[in-house]
């Protein structure tokens, strides 16, 4: 596995990863319907091309095959970490956010963190500050924000 930075020929790749991964992985977790409005399937490209490249983003590639990617800006809120639903389990985010935290080089870190991620990120160190819920289209959804 290969940690790389963000380029824009990745952005589509990235949304359906993104895609998958919440309507797979995050299942567990959440109703259909809150999986819907999360990940729609219908990504802005542009709007996330531009917020990729605003903050430090980074892919993981395995024999050339994207399989993972994250972004933290500077400020040290890391705002997206996704693995591929076939490569969970296996240090991909963990090498991701190691490379997000230390191109951030922030004071302490944040993130808005799913149900799912909590415990990642707790063994990472970070700490509950509070839960939250989040409304997308009428709908909520649970998160926690979560500190470093």
């Amino acid at each position: 596995m290969t940690i790389r930075r963000y380029r824009s020929e990745d952005c589509r790749r990235l949304t359906e990863l993104f895609y998958d991964t919440v309507h797979s992985v995050n299942a567990r977790d959440y109703t259909p319907e809150q999986l819907n409005v999360w990940a729609t399937g219908q990504p802005d490209l542009e709007a996330w091309d531009r917020s990729l490249h605003a903050h430090e983003s980074f892919v993981a590639e395995e024999n050339g095959v994207i399989i993972g990617f994250g972004d933290i800006d500077q400020s040290g809120y890391l705002d997206r970490l996704f693995v591929d639903k076939d490569h969970q389990g296996r240090g991909v985010a963990t090498a991701l956010c190691d490379a997000l935290e230390a191109a951030a080089r922030a004071e302490h870190y944040t993130t808005h963190a799913s149900i799912t991620a909590r415990p990642f990120f707790e063994k990472r160190g970070y700490r509950e500050v509070r839960q939250q819920r989040v409304e997308r289209q009428g709908v909520s959804l649970t998160n926690f924000v979560m500190e470093k």
